[in-house]
């Protein structure tokens, strides 16, 4: 075995112990690996609420036993220590976790972390042991939104245990593929590790893709006017810091794993794949601080564009309402010049028989008269006024 071989079994572990060395040993042409279909296969016939969703052993890159249970495994990985282990749980309870911290030595704290989730992406080292938090993606077209799942790696010598709270990341493809690949599931532990990162990362393109979509839309609804569109820009805004938030840790994660390839040798193809995601990583990141900015700039647009139409229609409001003031004096002009001759006409209608100038000969051109220089007065005045 070559020294490099060798030396990629110690990437990952501080102190690496004899188990890990010895795992690296090929395996014998007898061991056969199952096939994916007979995995999943088993998958499906796993009783409900059982939180072991595959658990495998690997010998040289091949499958060489599937346990039904933890206890099944730990049996298995005894018994065969040239071997690695990988156990893919669904929302465990307490007592699993427990298990599996007595079984591996896990450390309390991450233990902690795993059971209650919600954590951010961060990536940590207990002795021989690293703790990975990985926050993984997916775009609902349907909903126009952003589904985020969460996955906790604990990667050991001789052991990856894969716990998972969402639908999301699908493990399940993860493992076919590496599966496929005997020699990179023969570099060990690490190998996993990156396959499963690869995954999560790959996952973030179809969110940026579908995210830029939705930017597009939102620019064509902005200038269009669509009252709804604050709204959207202010939720799309929030899906965009919660991608953020997932992706942007990833970066000094992977600094940090690149930080250790001399120290612990880590496998020169396993070095240049890890540079790809990171790769990949600071592309989506770079891309999601992007739609940020640009939702921002959106936002002010839009603010612009509303303060615009305000003051359009607060002007169109004060024209109106001078118009109608016109209007109002118009027709109190008319009203106050036609009250003269009503009021005149209303004291003479009386049946008074003793009134001056009731029987007088010319008291009803008198009163016409004084009708006609009423309103003709009125009119003259209001019309000075530019009420008429």
């Amino acid at each position: 075995m070559s020294d490099l071989r060798l030396r990629s079994l110690r990437a990952f572990s501080r102190t690496p112990s004899l188990r890990a060395a010895a795992r690296k040993h090929a395996a014998s042409a007898a061991a056969t690996a199952i096939e994916p279909a007979e995995k999943l296969s088993r998958d499906h016939q796993k009783p409900k609420g059982h939180s072991v969703v595959d658990s495998a052993i690997y010998c040289g890159g091949n499958r060489i036993a599937s346990p039904d249970s933890l206890a099944d495994t730990y049996a298995a990985l005894h018994d065969s220590p040239q071997s690695l282990a990988w156990i893919g749980l669904y929302r465990p309870d307490r007592r699993e976790l427990a298990s599996l911290a007595q079984e591996f030595d896990l450390h309390e704290l991450a233990i902690e972390d795993a059971n209650e989730a919600h954590q951010r992406p961060k990536l940590e080292r207990y002795g021989d042991t690293l703790f990975v938090v990985l926050k993984a993606a997916r775009y609902r077209d349907a909903t126009e939104e952003v589904e985020f799942g969460e996955v906790h790696v604990f990667v050991g010598p001789d052991f990856v245990v894969t716990v998972r709270h969402a639908e999301a990341p699908n493990l399940a493809a993860v493992r076919r593929r590496v599966e496929r690949d005997p020699e990179l599931l023969g570099r060990g532990a690490e190998a996993v590790l990156y396959a499963i990162m690869d995954k999560v990362v790959d996952g973030y393109a179809p969110v940026v893709a579908g995210l830029e979509n939705d930017i597009d839309e939102i620019e064509t609804e902005v200038f269009r006017g669509d009252p709804k569109v604050s709204r959207r820009i202010y939720e799309l805004s929030r899906e965009v810091i919660e991608f953020q938030r997932a992706t942007r840790p990833l970066i000094g994660m992977l600094e940090q794993l690149r930080g250790g390839f001399q120290k612990y040798g880590v496998d020169e193809e396993l070095q240049r794949s890890l540079r790809d995601v990171a790769d990949h990583v600071t592309e989506v990141v770079e891309k999601v601080d992007g739609f940020r900015e640009l939702l921002r700039d959106i936002l002010t647009v839009n603010a612009t564009l509303v303060a615009q139409q305000q003051n359009e229609e607060m002007k169109s409001l004060a024209m109106v309402s001078s118009e109608q003031n016109e209007e109002v004096k118009r027709i109190s002009a008319w009203a106050a010049i036609l009250f003269a001759p009503t009021l005149i006409g209303t004291v003479y209608g009386m049946n008074f028989d003793k009134m001056p100038e009731l029987h007088w000969e010319y008291g009803y051109p008198f009163a016409i008269g004084l009708m006609a220089l009423v309103c003709g007065g009125l009119h003259q005045i209001f019309k000075r006024r530019g009420w008429l």
